[in-house]
C-alpha cells in the first residue's frame, strides 16, 4: 500500500477510535501509560530550545512540558483531527496557544519545514505513539533526523513484561490489541541500528518490571 493511503487509512482508524473516547483519554490514561511523566522530567531542554512531540494527542505532555520548561517552544503533531480538536482547546484554556503549534501529520511520513517552518529541534519525544502506528520505524528514523546538534529523542511505550507473569501480559496485550497498540517487541534493535547509521548514542531502559520501555537517541554536539 502506498504510503499516502496507508496514512489515510490509518487518520480514519483514529478518528473513529477517538471520536469519543479523546474526551475521557486523559482520565483513563493516567492509570496505565506510565512512565510519561518521567520522560518530561528527563527532557532537560535548554533556555530557548525547541522542542516536538510526535503524536500529540490532546496535547497533555506538551502542556505539561511547557510548563516545567517555560522558555522553550513547543511543537506537536497527530493523524487524528478529532484528538487534535481536542488538544487546541486544551492548550488555549491553559493559556499556551502563543508557545504550543499544533498540526495535522503522519508520524511516518512527516517534514518539520513543511508543518512547521523548522529545520531541526532540540528535542523530539513520543510517548505511547509507536505502539499504536504502523509506521514506527519510519517515525523513529525520521525523529532522529530532525535533531540539531546536542538533540535527543525520548521514548516511552510498553515494553514486553520481561519479569512480569505471563498471564498478566497475555491479559494486559490482549486488552491493548482491542484499541490497536501492539507493543513493539523489536524496539531495541531497531534503536541500535537507527543509532548506528546515524552517529547517536543510545540508552534504554526497562522498568517496573518490564511494564514500561524508557530510550533515547542523542546527537553529538558537535
Amino acid at each position: 500500500m502506498a504510503g499516502g493511503e496507508q496514512g489515510a487509512d490509518q487518520k480514519r482508524l483514529m478518528d473513529g477510535v477517538y471520536a469519543f473516547h479523546r474526551h475521557i483519554y486523559d482520565f483513563t490514561r493516567k492509570f496505565y501509560l506510565i512512565g510519561r511523566d518521567l520522560l518530561i522530567r528527563e527532557l532537560d531542554v535548554p533556555r530557548g530550545g525547541t522542542v516536538l512531540e510526535v503524536g500529540c494527542g490532546t496535547a497533555r505532555n506538551l502542556i505539561l512540558t511547557a510548563k516545567r520548561f517555560p522558555d522553550c517552544r513547543l511543537y506537536g503533531f497527530d493523524i487524528s483531527e478529532a484528538m487534535l480538536e481536542t488538544a487546541r482547546k486544551s492548550v488555549a484554556k491553559h493559556g499556551l496557544s502563543d508557545r504550543i503549534t499544533l498540526a495535522q501529520g503522519d508520524a511516518g511520513a512527516f517534514d518539520l519545514q513543511t508543518l512547521f517552518g523548522l529545520a531541526q529541534v532540540d528535542r523530539v519525544f513520543m510517548s505511547y505513539t509507536l505502539s499504536m502506528i504502523p509506521p514506527w520505524v519510519e517515525a523513529i528514523e525520521l525523529g532522529a533526523k530532525a535533531l540539531a546538534p546536542g538533540g535527543s529523542l525520548h521514548i516511552v511505550d510498553f515494553g514486553q513484561y520481561e519479569r512480569l507473569p505471563g498471564f498478566a501480559k497475555r491479559l494486559h496485550f490482549k486488552s491493548l490489541n482491542d484499541f490497536h497498540v501492539f507493543p513493539r517487541r523489536e524496539l531495541p534493535a531497531v534503536l541500535k541500528r537507527i543509532a548506528g547509521e546515524q552517529g547517536l548514542s543510545m540508552e534504554f531502559r526497562s522498568l517496573w518490571r518490564g511494564y514500561f520501555w524508557r530510550a533515547s537517541l542523542i546527537r553529538p554536539a558537535g
